[in-house]
């Protein structure tokens, strides 16, 4: 896990989100490398907080994404917050393989998803529906 401090208060805030923040909150920009072309990729992604760490992830299916396989050919990538705060910070992306790292990050995102006040668009969302997500811890440089 990363630390934060080195951020100033402001953008570390808008990073750590706790599951009372709504999905305009969990909402960023993204810029990869592609990893056919060497062109920049951006996209619109959710992101998500578990145990102190910051995560990308696929979501609920598990199918294949461009950002996931651009990242694993290049992991580093700029992540743009831009909902209150706006900032381009450099990261670095490190796929998380570790089945007990997985199953643990993955229950805490279902279970931050599944708050009373929906902050994710498919609900109710069960655990086995995201046991193949791509996931991503990623590392703000």
């Amino acid at each position: 896990m990363t630390s934060l401090s080195h951020l100033p208060p402001e953008i570390r805030r808008a990073i750590e989100i706790t599951p009372a923040a709504g999905t305009r909150e969990r909402v960023v920009d993204i810029t990869t490398t592609g990893r056919r072309t060497g062109r920049p990729r951006r996209i619109e992604i959710f992101f998500y907080r578990a145990h102190g760490a910051t995560y990308l992830c696929s979501g609920a299916g598990g199918g294949a994404t461009g950002w996931h396989a651009n990242l694993r050919a290049n992991p580093a990538f700029t992540f743009h917050l831009k909902n209150g705060v706006t900032a381009d910070l450099a990261a670095h992306a490190t796929p998380v393989t570790d089945p007990a790292e997985r199953a643990a990050v993955l229950a805490a995102i279902v279970d931050d998803l599944n708050q009373p006040h929906d902050p994710g668009t498919i609900r109710p969302t069960r655990l086995e529906d995201w046991a193949n997500s791509r996931l991503m811890r990623i590392d703000f440089d």
